[in-house]
């Protein structure tokens, strides 16, 4: 960052107000890579640059691109932690932590539409529809949806039951309305009202406010009762049993306590997790895990608060009281934050650390599955979303150059296919155009000798390109596939072995993967097997030059007989190996004899 521009972002945070509020930093394309949560915003954003070290690399590497700043001030510190997380999901922010769900949860709809539909989908969408949930699984969808179309009719249709529609007799009754599961609201034979009134019980079963709905069908049934209406008093009664039947289901902890939630946290290196439940009414009825992949390290207390945030904007919470470990930093309002030291709350928050416990043995334990399992198309698929590639990197070349203050330079180029080397393919290269130790040069001769002849044989190119080294190696190979016209045909990185840094064409931040990452291990293996290839080469190369300035040396030996020697014996150790015979036949007796004489006073030596 030059100095001018970093004057200016000091300046724009110098002028930033100290209120609560969410700020967004932006890079040279305007694209958001950060978006963070302040109690006050001058002081948050200001500190980013008045350090004078950072705490990590990433952290430097991220202040090093940021070239604009964009901020929103909201009412409060915890409408800030709400909207930083709905930011985070919009923008994606290369620099934010992920959040990642144990499950796909599945959710209930109450639709936004005239005589509302209630459904089960995997995916919500925000048309101002009713979404309950998530539930811990499909099973316990069906059985809400069981209970709900055993205690109400409702329609299940995709008509649109608009009062003109219906007024209009445009549609007509279906089976549904024959078998008792509709009043068929399509031809009016049921009032929106006394729609509505289910609709509303519905809400509050889903809320988990059973109570309510139970404290009502109860009056109702006794009303019933008392006016002899005996068989209608018996349906609602049957209702209650189904009710309760749901409840039970729940892991009930003490009826004495009302609505909670509770949030678990443990600390598992670049990860964290935290376990939810939903305690309504003294029952845990519900239970959700999510996993944080950490960026920066950050602090326990704002990764919790972020799943608190998430949590909170994905579904109802009615709770007003929050089980927590450790303080943290979230003030949602009217809600008390509680950290107990024993009883049945105690036990609550221990039950949801066992939770977020065995999610963790289950990563274990998959991870081991997965490493047993053939691991070829696992690792290309993570590779393919690490990368951001098109397609699975199938077929991948590595190129590195090898040679020492200039001398005998060579170049390698290793193929893998399907993840695993494919030594067949390997090719050496000598450097013909470039004088003297230019690695750059060295690599666009290479690349452009390889492609160019793939291109003129009509071969496929690979699905990926490694170059050994940095931003200038690689802009030197994205030179020479320019000059052939494949700049744009063949995905190209770098990998920069000081902190393994992997470098794209046209972006100056390097992207770092997690150390354990296995697409890193793959880039790594290539980048290990070229370079052994290649220093390999050079070996060899440098040994046959001294071989032969040894022979170039013996009384009598000119470089036009030492060619005829490796024209016919190949190599240094055929020759070492023959006999005075079998040379003679190939340079004469007299040279032979002397080479023999040479060898033995040598060895002797």
């Amino acid at each position: 960052m030059d100095n001018p521009e970093k004057k200016q972002l000091i300046k724009t945070a110098a002028n930033l107000p100290a209120l609560p509020g969410v700020y967004l930093f932006r890079d040279s394309n305007g694209k958001v890579i950060y978006a963070g949560k302040a109690k006050n915003l001058k002081k948050r954003v200001g500190s980013y640059f008045s350090r004078k070290q950072f705490d990590n690399n990433k952290l430097r590497v991220l202040v090093k691109q940021i070239r604009s700043i964009d901020h929103i001030v909201v009412d409060s510190e915890s409408d800030a932690l709400l909207l930083e997380n709905n930011l985070i999901k919009e923008y994606k922010p290369r620099y934010n932590v992920l959040l990642k769900d144990d499950k796909s949860y599945p959710y209930i709809c109450i639709k936004n539409e005239s005589f509302p539909r209630v459904f089960s989908t995997r995916n919500p969408v925000r048309d101002g529809s009713d979404w309950f949930g998530p539930y811990t699984s499909l099973h316990m969808v069906r059985t809400v949806l069981e209970m709900i179309r055993q205690l109400y009719p409702l329609r299940t249709c995709n008509y649109n039951l608009s009062e003109v529609n219906i007024k209009s007799g445009k549609f007509r009754v279906c089976l549904e309305f024959h078998i008792g599961n509709c009043l068929g609201p399509c031809e009016g034979k049921q009032q929106a009202a006394d729609y509505e009134r289910n609709i509303s019980q519905i809400r509050d079963i889903l809320k988990g406010n059973i109570r309510g709905v139970r404290e009502f069908l109860m009056k109702r049934m006794r009303l019933l009762a008392g006016s002899h209406a005996f068989e209608d008093a018996q349906l609602i009664k049957e209702k209650l049993d189904v009710i309760e039947k749901y409840q039970s289901k729940s892991t009930v902890v003490n009826p004495a306590m009302r609505d909670l939630d509770v949030f678990s946290f443990i600390d598992a290196g670049n990860i964290a997790v935290s376990n939810f439940l939903k305690v309504v009414d003294g029952a845990v009825v519900q239970s959700r895990t999510i996993e944080i992949r950490k960026v920066f390290g950050e602090d326990k207390a704002d990764l919790l608060a972020l799943v608190m945030a998430e949590i909170r904007s994905g579904q109802f919470t009615p709770a007003r009281e929050v089980i927590t470990p450790f303080p943290v930093n979230a003030g949602f309002p009217g809600v008390k934050f509680t950290i107990p030291r024993k009883g049945d709350k105690k036990k609550l928050l221990d039950l949801s650390t066992r939770n977020a416990g065995l999610y963790i043995k289950e990563k274990e334990r998959r991870l081991s599955e997965q490493k047993r399992e053939e691991p070829s198309e696992r690792i290309l698929k993570q590779a393919k979303e690490d990368l951001g590639l098109d397609r699975m990197p199938v077929y991948i070349e590595c190129f590195d150059n090898s040679n020492i203050q200039g001398t005998s330079p060579v170049s390698a180029c290793v193929v893998f296919r399907n993840g695993r080397p494919s030594k067949g393919e390997y090719r050496h290269y000598n450097i013909n155009t470039v004088k003297g130790p230019d690695d750059y040069a060295s690599m666009s001769e290479v690349v452009g000798r390889r492609y160019r002849r793939l291109k003129d044989e009509d071969k496929d190119f690979p699905d990926l390109v490694v170059i050994d080294g940095g931003k200038a190696q690689l802009g030197a190979a994205m030179v020479a596939l320019r000059n052939i016209g494949l700049d744009e045909k063949i995905r190209v990185i770098a990998i920069a072995k000081r902190l393994e840094e992997i470098f794209f064409p046209g972006d100056p931040v390097p992207l770092y993967l997690d150390k354990t990452s296995s697409t890193l291990r793959l880039i790594q293996h290539l980048r290990n097997e070229a370079h052994r290839f290649s220093l390999m080469f050079h070996r060899q190369k440098r040994s046959s030059v001294f071989a032969r300035s040894v022979l170039e040396s013996v009384p009598g030996l000119g470089k036009r007989t030492v060619e005829k020697l490796y024209d016919h014996f190949k190599n240094w150790d055929a020759i070492a190996a023959a006999s005075e015979v079998e040379i003679s036949a190939v340079i004469g007796q007299a040279r032979a004899r002397k080479l023999a004489e040479y060898m033995t006073d040598r060895e002797e030596g």
